[in-house]
C-alpha cells in the first residue's frame, strides 16, 4: 500500500529528529517503501534528510538516494566521504551503480571505485561506465540469469538458483553458447515439464528480442514497447550477452524523453527545472523567445506594406490577430500529431501522402470556420465582399499552416533533428508570417485596394 504522505506524519518526524530518537525514527521507516521515505525526504531541509539517510542501513539508503531528486543526491554525497558512498553503491545494481559514480565530480570516482569491497562489482560498474549514458550499455545491468545450451535441466536449475541470489527480480532466462552468445530464452514452464537429464539446447526457444550495446536509449524503449517487455537482453558487437534492460528504466528514458520534448515544443532548448538560477533558465528561453520577437518584426513590416489598405478598411486589421492566432493553432495541431506519431514510430508512408491526408483535413476545418466566419462578418457588417475576402483568407491560411506543421517535423527528422523542435514558437512564429501575408494578399485581390 502506498504511504500519503500527510501534514501529521512530517511533523511527527521533524520532532523526532529535533529530539534525536533515533530508534522510534527508525520504527517509523521500518515499514515505509523507499520511494516513500524519498517523498518524506524531499519535504524536509537537507539537513534533516541527511539525519534520516545516516539513520537507515545501508541497502535502504541506497534505494532511497536512488529516489531523490539528482540535485538532493548531489548533496548528500558532499556530506559523505568516499568509503560512506562506496557502502551505497555496494547495495545497488550495477546499472544503478554506475549512474551514482556518473554524477560524482572526476576526482571523487577513482576513489569510491577504489572502496567498492566487491571487487567484481567495482568491475562491472567501470565496465558499464564505458558506455555512453543514452545508450543500451549505459542503461543495462549486468545481473541476469543465463544458462548454457548444452547444461542438463539438473545443471541448469543448480547454476539458476547460485545467479538468482544476486538477481532481484528474474524476468528471464536466457540461454548461451559456449562463448556467452545468447541463442535464446528458456521458459519457466517448459523447464519445468522437462526431464531432469534433458538438454537445455532440446527445451529453449530460440526466438528472443535484443538490442545492441550502442543502439539508442530511445531505440530501446521503442521496441519495448512496441512488444511489451519487461525485460531485454543486450549483447556486443559479436553478439556475447553482456546484460539486460529492465522497464523500469526505461520509465525513466521515456520520462526524460517526454520532458525534453516538451520544453522544447514550449521553446526552452536546454534541460532545466524551476529551481535552476535565472542565469540558466535565461538561457534556455532567450533564444526561442529572439525568434518570436524576429517573426513578429516580419509580420509587422508586412502589415506595413499594406498600411494604406488598413487605412481605407479598417476591419482587416481588427482581424489580423485572428487568422495569426489561427495559423498558429493549426500549425502547432498539425506539427504535434505528426512529433508524437514519430516518436511512437506510428508515422507510416510517404511524406507526400500524408501532406495529402493533411490538406484535406485542413481544408475540411478551414471550410466549416470559414464559413461560420463568413456569415458573422456579413451580419455584422453587411458586407459580402469584406466578408468573402476574410472567410477566404481564414481558409486559405489554414490549409498552408497545416501543411508546414506537417512537412517541418518530418523534414527536421529526416535530417537527424528532433522534430518536437517544430512545434510551438518554431511553427507559430512561421505561420504568423505566412498567416498575414496570405491573408492580405487574399484580401488585396478580393476587396482590389
Amino acid at each position: 500500500m502506498a504511504l500519503e504522505i500527510t501534514k501529521d506524519l512530517l511533523e511527527n518526524v521533524k520532532e523526532l529528529i529535533q529530539h534525536q530518537k533515533d530508534t522510534a525514527l527508525s520504527e517509523v521507516f521500518s515499514d515505509i517503501h523507499y520511494a516513500d521515505i524519498a517523498e518524506v525526504l524531499d519535504e524536509l531541509s537537507f539537513e534533516d534528510a541527511v539525519y534520516i539517510i545516516r539513520l537507515l542501513d545501508s541497502e535502504t539508503t541506497s534505494d532511497v538516494l536512488m529516489e531523490v531528486d539528482e540535485e538532493v543526491r548531489e548533496k548528500v554525497f558532499e556530506q559523505l566521504s568516499a568509503k560512506e558512498i562506496a557502502e551505497e553503491v555496494n547495495e545497488l545494481d550495477t546499472d544503478d551503480a554506475a549512474d551514482v559514480i556518473a554524477e560524482l565530480p572526476e576526482e571523487r570516482k577513482q576513489d569510491v571505485i577504489q572502496k567498492i569491497e566487491d571487487r567484481e562489482h567495482a568491475k562491472e560498474i567501470v565496465e558499464l561506465l564505458r558506455y555512453a549514458e543514452d545508450s543500451a550499455g549505459g542503461l543495462m545491468a549486468k545481473e541476469l540469469v543465463k544458462v548454457n545450451e548444452n547444461w542438463n535441466v539438473l545443471t541448469c536449475v543448480k547454476k539458476m538458483r547460485q545467479q538468482a541470489e544476486e538477481v532481484t527480480r528474474v524476468h528471464s532466462i536466457y540461454v548461451v553458447d559456449d562463448e556467452g552468445k545468447l541463442k535464446g530464452r528458456l521458459s519457466l514452464k517448459d523447464l519445468l515439464m522437462a526431464s531432469t537429464r534433458a538438454k537445455i539446447s532440446d527445451v529453449y526457444i530460440p526466438k528472443v528480442d535484443f538490442v545492441h550495446v550502442h543502439d539508442d536509449a530511445e531505440d530501446v524503449a521503442n521496441i519495448m514497447r512496441k512488444y511489451d517487455l519487461e525485460a531485454i537482453p543486450v549483447v556486443d558487437e559479436l553478439g556475447v550477452l553482456v546484460g539486460r534492460i529492465t522497464i523500469d528504466d526505461i520509465v525513466d528514458v521515456i520520462k526524460e524523453e517526454a520532458e525534453k520534448d516538451y520544453q522544447l515544443a514550449a521553446g526552452i532548448t536546454q534541460d532545466v527545472d524551476s529551481e535552476d538560477s535565472i542565469l540558466q533558465l535565461t538561457k534556455a528561453r532567450l533564444p526561442w523567445l529572439f525568434l518570436g520577437l524576429i517573426g513578429g518584426i516580419g509580420a509587422a513590416r508586412i502589415m506595413g506594406f499594406f498600411e494604406g489598405a488598413l487605412e481605407e478598411n479598417a476591419i482587416l486589421f481588427m482581424f489580423t490577430p485572428l487568422i495569426a492566432a489561427m495559423a498558429g493553432n493549426v500549425g502547432v495541431q498539425s506539427s504535434a500529431i505528426i512529433v508524437q506519431g514519430l516518436a511512437n514510430d506510428d508515422v507510416k508512408g510517404s511524406v507526400t501522402n500524408r501532406l495529402l491526408k493533411e490538406m484535406s483535413l485542413a481544408a475540411v476545418n478551414g471550410l466549416v470556420l470559414a464559413i461560420i466566419l463568413f456569415f458573422f462578418i456579413w451580419l455584422w457588417k453587411g458586407d459580402m465582399t469584406i466578408a468573402s475576402a476574410i472567410s477566404s483568407s481564414l481558409f486559405a491560411v489554414i490549409i498552408v499552416a497545416g501543411l508546414v506543421g506537417t512537412f517541418i517535423p518530418l523534414f527536421l527528422d529526416k535530417k537527424g533533428i528532433d522534430p518536437a523542435i517544430a512545434t510551438g514558437p518554431f511553427i507559430t512564429t512561421s505561420n504568423d508570417i505566412f498567416g498575414i501575408l496570405i491573408y492580405f494578399w487574399i484580401a488585396k485581390m478580393i476587396i482590389g485596394f
